[in-house]
């Protein structure tokens, strides 16, 4: 066993900030994912008229993700897009710009759709805010249900999470790192200790 697989079979390894505890694994993202894509389903009653948007980046890899368990589980292929909320940030006004930033074009309407918005980690909620009011530049959708891999907590706006695949309650100086295979290569979640 060299090095890495032994710190990672310890749950830890060093992380960009330092030494990180691996909190979820793949096979457990993988377990999250299955149980969350069967929640939406339940809590819509069957796939009628839903629908996913995922916050890009890492949203939009889960909601591609939920999508193909939804296919492979119930065999009906709902909708499913990722949103920029680049234009609808809160912090562009102080000096942060998002050059690269587009209105969106989804494919599909939303009218009277049960939309479930994707997201990887949600903490003070400015990033849900800002994508609903990308979604409702989209169209007027029947609700918007909010789907996370992680809550870490940390709220600054009245948001909640409807469905939840970790809760991990955090510090300010603790910082929670996703990687998602599709991006990094590697599927796992860990938190470390900012310096």
């Amino acid at each position: 066993m060299n090095a890495l697989a032994h710190f990672r079979a310890g749950v830890f390894f060093m992380g960009r900030q330092g030494l990180e505890n691996i909190l979820l694994d793949a096979a457990a993202i993988a377990r999250s994912l299955v149980r969350l894509s069967r929640e939406v389903v339940e809590k819509n009653k069957g796939t009628d008229k839903l629908c996913l948007l995922g916050v890009r980046r890492r949203g939009e890899v889960i909601a591609r993700r939920v999508q193909a368990l939804i296919k492979k589980f119930y065999g009906e292929e709902v909708p499913c897009a990722g949103i920029d909320i680049g234009l609808y940030r809160d912090d562009l006004v102080s000096g942060y710009f998002v050059p690269d930033a587009k209105r969106n074009d989804i494919g599909f309407d939303l009218r009277d759709k049960h939309v479930v918005l994707c997201d990887d980690v949600l903490h003070t909620g400015r990033t849900v805010r800002a994508a609903i009011e990308a979604i409702f530049d989209l169209g007027r959708p029947a609700s918007v249900r909010l789907l996370v891999l992680c809550d870490r907590g940390g709220r600054e706006m009245p948001v909640g999470a409807d469905f939840v695949g970790k809760n991990i309650p955090t510090s300010r100086h603790e910082y929670i790192d996703l990687r998602l295979k599709e991006i990094e290569g590697e599927d796992s979640l860990g938190i470390t200790q900012l310096q």
